[in-house]
């Protein structure tokens, strides 16, 4: 075997990610040597690779999937956006500029060169690259643009199979739609659908897929259904929705339960951060928006952001800034984790994201934080694992410190490691003393929690919910084939 495949969703959030993720590890079961690949990724959601560079999220935890460290090939592109206009470029890791929506088009030709030859380096070097593209090959006003989708396809001549979320509603014309609207020789690519979050009897849907195949003369390869038991890393900060619980908690092991609010910023950065906490049983973990939400809190945390002076004026504007100070007035526990912890600091001089220079923080750590033009990326491997992804450096400090990782001042915590709590021991210990902050007495930690053995076993659920319910015959035969013959959808419903 030697192939690649690109797998493109109807949506945003539709299920590539799984998908990507579910095939690499259902491969690498099968002694393939696999890889997974992003051409271009829109996140804020990021890791830090071997080489020391950044990528998103969610490609780290693809590699991991893989049985493969996290590196600058598997995702060569991402924007991190830091306003509705406007998004850091980093390329093969690195911070190359920051770049304007209406300006992109200007960067398209070397970023493809980029994209492209890595995709073939990893080609000559893997038995299989999975592919994942980015939004929807739908998007046909981004089209001239695109380095993801429909535009990586055609270059490498990779066969496209399109997965769509049917638990939002709609899915056979999303499918049906997005075929249609594609010129021909990107509808040539579309090898067939994927049917993702089906809940139910799929006999109901079985006639809607034969029909759909009439259609279009493509097949569903699969109906791949609902499980409330997975939970993944999240690509895009848009799905982490406000007052919405994180993952699913077991019951207390006490007879306390321990209650965390977490801000959701608008432009929140590895929101990933909360999963080690929603996954302790007995820990109700719910992301906020609202002053109110935080009143019967025990414990605040504010995660990173890709826009700390901006997001800490939201705060204020929300009255949240208020809320969180109260909290702390009150003994109780606050966490700041990188640009949430640089918010809790007393001064923040930033001009480098925000250009606004001295700004007053939250004054709940006395420590003063100065941005920095060049970004740290580090990994740390050590007797605590953990990365770190901020320009803001800490310029002074009076508080003691914690764990070597960060800083403290009574029960306001502030650190700029991400992946810190996915730390069993470094967890257990600062959930107990939240606890005992909070009054939560009755509140017993579980000594059998490992994170990283729960986040492995996501993704062994990914694969077995693959090889259970895909036609994986069907999708190697891409991989050994390449694009097989589909016809050319010519639809009314489209317009001339």
């Amino acid at each position: 075997m030697s192939g690649a495949l690109l797998v493109a969703g109807t949506t945003s959030d539709a299920g590539k990610s799984m998908m990507v993720a579910g095939l690499c590890r259902l491969l690498a079961r099968k002694g393939i040597r696999v890889a997974p690949f992003k051409a271009q990724n829109m996140s804020n959601n990021s890791a830090v690779t071997m080489e020391g560079g950044e990528i998103g999220r969610a490609q780290a935890m693809q590699a991991r999937a893989a049985g493969l460290e996290p590196s600058v090939r598997f995702n060569p592109v991402l924007l991190k956006p830091g306003s509705d206009r406007t998004s850091q470029l980093v390329v093969m890791g690195q911070v190359s500029g920051t770049v304007a929506a209406g300006d992109y088009f200007h960067h398209r030709a070397w970023l493809a060169d980029v994209i492209n030859a890595e995709l073939d380096s990893l080609r000559s070097e893997f038995d299989a690259v999975i592919c994942e593209g980015a939004g929807s090959p739908a998007e046909i006003n981004l089209r001239a643009t695109d380095l993801a989708n429909m535009g990586l396809a055609r270059a490498a001549e990779l066969p496209v199979i399109v997965v769509g979320d049917i638990d939002r509603g709609g899915l056979l014309a999303h499918l049906f739609g997005t075929v249609a609207v594609l010129e021909p020789d990107d509808q040539r690519l579309i090898s067939g659908f994927v049917v993702n979050k089906f809940r139910g009897d799929p006999a109901l849907l079985a006639p809607g897929l034969d029909q759909l195949e009439r259609l279009t003369g493509r097949p569903t390869y699969g109906v791949v259904p609902f499980d409330d038991g997975l939970w993944l890393d999240a690509e895009d900060s848009l799905s982490v929705q406000a007052h919405r619980m994180v993952g699913i908690p077991g019951p207390a092991r006490g007879v306390d339960s321990l209650r965390v609010a977490a801000v959701r910023l608008p432009r929140i950065s590895n929101s990933t951060d909360i999963e080690a906490l929603a996954c302790e049983p007995g820990v109700l973990v719910r992301w906020v928006s609202d002053a109110a939400d935080v009143a019967d809190a025990d414990v605040v945390v504010l995660p990173g952001s890709k826009a700390t002076v901006s997001d800490l004026a939201w705060l204020r504007e929300r009255g949240l800034a208020d809320a969180v100070i109260a909290h702390a007035a009150s003994g109780r526990t606050v966490l700041g984790i990188c640009g949430g912890f640089q918010m809790l600091c007393r001064t923040i001089d930033d001009s480098v994201e925000s250009g606004q220079r001295r700004v007053e923080g939250l004054g709940l750590l006395d420590a003063d934080i100065v941005f920095e033009p060049a970004k740290t990326l580090r990994r740390w491997n050590g007797p605590l694992r953990g990365y770190e992804i901020h320009h803001g450096q800490i310029a002074r400090a009076s508080e003691d410190s914690w764990l070597d990782v960060g800083i403290r001042r009574g029960a306001v915590y502030g650190t700029h490691w991400h992946g810190l709590l996915d730390n069993d021991d470094v967890r257990r210990r600062w959930l107990t003393d939240a606890a005992m902050t909070g009054g939560r007495k009755g509140f017993v930690v579980a000594a059998d929690v490992e994170v990283t053995t729960r986040r492995d076993a996501q993704l062994d659920t990914m694969a077995d919910l693959l090889a259970s319910h895909l036609d994986v015959g069907a999708v190697m035969d891409l991989l050994d084939r390449g694009v097989p013959s589909r016809p050319v959808i010519t639809s009314t419903i489209c317009g001339p």
